[in-house]
C-alpha cells in the first residue's frame, strides 16, 4: 500500500563507529561461526548443525545431534554472509557459502521436505508437533537466508530450495479442509514469508503468511488438540505462562500486553507488522501498537533489554525489571529492532526510531566480545561473579561470554544484524526521506541522494550533503532523539526554521547538489531514573549520554559496586579514549563509597549513618562490559 512506507536498501555504510563492528564481523565472527558450525572450535560446545545435513543427505553415517532446530543456525551463518557480501564482496567466502548451500540442498526430499531432525529421526513424525519442534521456525530462517542471498548475489539455488519447502508446508498446512490447522510454537515464518513475498510476488507466500497469523491463538486451540493427539506433558501446565508462553493465549489482535517467551513475542509481532502493512489491516495495526506500547513502554529495560524471567525466557508483568536476575536475550533486543523497523513502515514516528537505536547501541551490541569470538546469551544490567556462580536463580547470568552454546541463535543472529545495518538507517513514505539513525556514507532514494558524515554516538554533529539535484517536491526528514533537548538546524549555513512532527524536523524546499544540511545535537551525559512503579530502580539513576547507557564496571571502580552512591547535581567528565576498549568516550563522575571503618566484624549495628569517603566514578559504555577480564558490573546506581 502506497501510504505506507517502504526500506531504502540502497545505503552504504562507511561510518567510524560501525565500521569496525562490521569489520570484525567479516574478518572474526564469520570464520570463527563457520568454525564452529563445524564443531572446529576447541573446548566450545559442539554445534552438530552441518554434520547433521551430511547425515540426513546420507553422505555420513550417525544420529542427530543437538537441538530440534539446529538447523536454523547454518540459516542465519548464511543470512550475515549475504549481508556482507553486499558491502564487503569476498569471492573466497562465497565460495564457501555456496557449498554449504549444496551440503543443505542434498538434504532435501523429493517433496520438498527438509528437516535434518525429523529426516534422521522419522519422517512420519513431521508436522506432529509444531508447538514445540520448531519446524516452522527452522524453515522460516531458510527462507530469510535464502531471500537474502539471492537479492545480493543473484543465486537462486537457495530460493529455489527454500520455495519448495514453503510448498510442501502448505500442502500439509492451512486453511483448508483436510490440512492441519496450525502455526508455529516458535514464529519467525511470518516476516520470512513476507520477504518472500517481495520477491517472488506471489500470493500463496503472502496468504500463508496472513493465515499463520490470523489462526494463532483461535478456538478451539490448535496446540491443546496437537498435545492430546501426542499425549504430550504440557510443560507450561502449572506455569502462570501456561499458553502465554506461545502468545497463543487468545488471537493476536486480542492481546494486551507483551507476554510470554520475549523472542517468539518479537518475531510474531514483526511478522503481524509485516502483515497489516501489505494488507492495509486497520484492526491488525492497532494490535500492532497496542503490544508495542506493552514491551517498550512498560517492559523494556534502559538498554533495549526485553524478557526479564530466566522462567521461558519471557516477559512478567508492567514494571517488573531486576537488574540481577535479567534474562534479556540478545535474539529478543534483535527481535526489538525487527519490530522497530516495521513499525517505522508503518508510520513515521521518531518513537520506534529511538527504540531501535536504543537496542543497537546497547542490548544487542552487548552480546559480542569486541573481538567477535565470545558471545552473551543473556545480557544483565547488574553482575557479582560469586553471585552467578552460588546463587542457583543467577546461573543462566554470565560474567563473561562464552564461546558458543549449544542452544547457539545469538551468535550468527548478530552476525547477520550487524551485517544489514543498513537497512535500519532510512526510510521513505509519502515522497519524504526519513533519516532514523544516523551514521556515515551514504542514502540514496529515488530522487534524492545524500552523503552523511558524523562521529555519532561520540559527538552530536551531522553533516549531510545532497549529491544531485534531487525531484521536485522531495522532502527530507531528520529524526530528533527523545534523549535530545537541545538541537539546531542549518541549511546552507543560514538557520533553518521547520516543522517538527512526531518526532522529526520536516524540510520541505528544492534540493540543489552540493546543499549542505547541518544538524546539531545537544549531547551531555545525563541522569536516568526510572517509573516509580520499577521497584528495581527505586531510588537508583543510571547514566547516560546520547543513545549509549554507560555502565560501572569492577575494573575501574573496585568490587562491592552496591556501596557506591552518586550526586546527581554534578556534569559528568566527558573524555574520549582512543585507546580503551577499540576506542569509546569514556564519563568520569564524583561520587560517594560506603566503608567498612568500624565495623569490626559485625553483621548489624545501630549505627546512625555509614561512614563514607570521596571517589571519582569511570563509567564505561555497557556495550563494552566484560572485555577486560571477570569483575563486578552495575547500570544503576544509587542516588
Amino acid at each position: 500500500m502506497n501510504h505506507y512506507g517502504k526500506p531504502l536498501t540502497d545505503v552504504t555504510l562507511n561510518d567510524r563507529f560501525w565500521n569496525r563492528f562490521r569489520e570484525t564481523v567479516v574478518r572474526e565472527g564469520i570464520p570463527y561461526q563457520w568454525k564452529a558450525l563445524n564443531d572446529a572450535v576447541e573446548d566450545a560446545e559442539p554445534s552438530h548443525c552441518l554434520r547433521n545435513f551430511r547425515v540426513a543427505a546420507g553422505k555420513e553415517s550417525g544420529t542427530f545431534g543437538g537441538f530440534v532446530f539446529q538447523d536454523s543456525d547454518i540459516y542465519k551463518w548464511l543470512e550475515g554472509v549475504a549481508f556482507s557480501l553486499r558491502w564487503h564482496p569476498d569471492a573466497q567466502l562465497e565460495a564457501i557459502a555456496d557449498e554449504a548451500i549444496e551440503t543443505v540442498a542434498a538434504a532435501q526430499q523429493a517433496d520438498g521436505y527438509l528437516d535434518t531432525y525429523y529426516i534422521i529421526n522419522g519422517l512420519d513424525r513431521r508436522f506432529t508437533n509444531l508447538k514445540d519442534n520448531h519446524e516452522l521456525y527452522v524453515a522460516g530462517h531458510m527462507v530469510e537466508a535464502a531471500v537474502a542471498y539471492f537479492q545480493v548475489t543473484g543465486k537462486r539455488r537457495l530460493l529455489d530450495v527454500a520455495i519448495r519447502y514453503v510448498d510442501c508446508i502448505a500442502s500439509a498446512i492451512g486453511p483448508e479442509e483436510g490440512k492441519l490447522h496450525g502455526y508455529p510454537g516458535h514464529p519467525v515464518i511470518e516476516m520470512a514469508l513476507m520477504r518472500l513475498y517481495g520477491v517472488t510476488g506471489d500470493e500463496k507466500h503472502l496468504r500463508l503468511a496472513k493465515y499463520f497469523v490470523d489462526e494463532r491463538g483461535q478456538s478451539p486451540l490448535y496446540f491443546e488438540a496437537e498435545d492430546a493427539r501426542n499425549g504430550n506433558h504440557f510443560y507450561w501446565k502449572n506455569s502462570p505462562l501456561r499458553y502465554r508462553y506461545y502468545q497463543a493465549q487468545q488471537p493476536v489482535r486480542e492481546q494486551k500486553d507483551a507476554e510470554g517467551h520475549a523472542v517468539r513475542a518479537m518475531y510474531l509481532y514483526s511478522g503481524m507488522a509485516d502483515v497489516a502493512r501489505e494488507t492495509d489491516d486497520a484492526e491488525l495495526i492497532r494490535a500492532c501498537k497496542t503490544l508495542w506500547e506493552s514491551a517498550t513502554r512498560r517492559r523494556m529495560y534502559v538498554t533495549g533489554a526485553v524478557g526479564s524471567s530466566e522462567h521461558g525466557e519471557a516477559f512478567t508483568f508492567d514494571y517488573d525489571l531486576p537488574n540481577d536476575t535479567v534474562y534479556g536475550e540478545t535474539c529478543a533486543s534483535i527481535g526489538l529492532a525487527f519490530f522497530a523497523r516495521r513499525m517505522l513502515l508503518l508510520e513515521p514516528k521518531g518513537e520506534y526510531a529511538d527504540v531501535m537505536e536504543r537496542a543497537l547501541y546497547n542490548g544487542i551490541l552487548s552480546g559480542m566480545q569486541l573481538d567477535g569470538k565470545r558471545f552473551f546469551y543473556v545480557n544483565p544490567l547488574e553482575v557479582v561473579p560469586e553471585a552467578c556462580e552460588m546463587d542457583a536463580h543467577k546461573r543462566h547470568v554470565k560474567p563473561e561470554r562464552q564461546k558458543w552454546f549449544g542452544c547457539a541463535c545469538c551468535p550468527p543472529n548478530l552476525i547477520r544484524t550487524l551485517a544489514s545495518l543498513e537497512e535500519y538507517v532510512a526510510t521513505e513514505a509519502a515522497g519524504t526521506v526519513y533519516v532514523n539513525l544516523y551514521a556515515g556514507g551514504e542514502i540514496r532514494a529515488e530522487g534524492l541522494t545524500l552523503k552523511v558524515e558524523t562521529n555519532y554516538p561520540w559527538e552530536g554533529d551531522v553533516k549531510l550533503t545532497v549529491l544531485g539535484d534531487a525531484a521536485e517536491g522531495k522532502k527530507l526528514a531528520l529524526r530528533i532523539p527523545g534523549w535530545c533537548r537541545e538541537w539546531s538546524l542549518a541549511v546552507n549555513d543560514e538557520a533553518a526554521e521547520v516543522e517538527v512532527k512526531d518526532g522529526y524536523a520536516v524540510i520541505d524546499r528544492p534540493w540543489r547538489d552540493g546543499d549542505g544540511i547541518a544538524l546539531a545535537l545537544s549531547m551531555p551525559a545525563r541522569w536516568v531514573r526510572a517509573n516509580p512503579r520499577v521497584r528495581e530502580d527505586a531510588g537508583k539513576v543510571a547514566l547516560q549520554r546520547g543513545p549509549v547507557v554507560y555502565c560501572l564496571e569492577e575494573a575501574d571502580n573496585g568490587s562491592a559496586l552496591h556501596n557506591v552512591r552518586v550526586g546527581c547535581a554534578a556534569e559528568a567528565e566527558i573524555c574520549w579514549e582512543p585507546d580503551t576498549l577499540g576506542g569509546v568516550v569514556t564519563l568520569t563522575t564524583d561520587g560517594l563509597r560506603e566503608t567498612e571503618d568500624g565495623w569490626d566484624g559485625a553483621l548489624y549495628d545501630f549505627a546512625d549513618a555509614p561512614d563514607t569517603r570521596p571517589v571519582k566514578l569511570r563509567w564505561i559504555p555497557y556495550y563494552a562490559w566484560a572485555n577486560r577480564g571477570v569483575g563486578e558490573m552495575r547500570v544503576w546506581v544509587r542516588n
